[in-house]
């Protein structure tokens, strides 16, 4: 999996998931009712003299039936998630890959919400939003979203606390400052 979110050679992973495969539950639900249609619409068209379109129709119903539900469940099957001690990302596509970066120096304000069935179930979903008005990361029907939230945040913390240069440095620039200060005052 980290071959396909492009880690960097010294990023370490922390964590990583994908979505439940319920979050397909709807399109399975409409793909039946349209199964159910199509196969309705089928036996009405053999029992009268209904025209080649009703059957077309009819056997259109069931097709969409069957590959709406798959191709949801494909397309779960193909979305990731991942944090590394850098940065999160979510990797989504079917055909082709979308693979979205956020630092985590960049993270601005995370959530985590459960819909009932996630309370009891244990899954939910995480938003993490980003400074500079970017979309916000969403890790969709995740297992232990409160726990991935905490991760995130505690990383981010970690990751706004670097400040640039050495203590050298910044003891260098306090002295230049000071010179400044004296050359000014007098």
């Amino acid at each position: 999996m980290t071959e396909d979110l492009l880690l960097g050679d010294d990023e370490e992973l922390l964590w990583s998931g994908r979505p439940r495969l319920s979050a397909a539950a709807e399109s399975i639900a409409g793909g039946l009712v349209l199964v159910a249609g199509g196969v309705g619409a089928g036996l009405l068209v053999r029992g009268g003299e209904a025209p080649p379109v009703g059957a077309l129709l009819a056997a259109g119903l069931v097709l969409l039936g069957v590959l709406a539900p798959a191709w949801r469940l494909v397309a779960l099957r193909r979305t990731r998630y991942a944090i590394s001690d850098r940065a999160i990302y979510a990797r989504t596509g079917v055909f082709s890959r979308s693979v979205r970066r956020m630092g985590l120096d960049r993270v601005q304000n995370s959530a985590y919400g459960q819909p009932v069935l996630g309370g009891v179930f244990g899954y939910g979903t995480v938003t993490v939003e980003s400074a500079g008005g970017e979309a916000p990361v969403r890790f969709v029907r995740i297992d232990t979203p409160r726990e991935v939230r905490a991760l995130v945040d505690r990383r981010a913390a970690l990751a706004g606390d670097d400040l640039p240069g050495s203590l050298e440095q910044w003891r260098a620039v306090r002295a230049e400052l000071r010179a400044l200060r004296a050359a000014l005052v007098d």
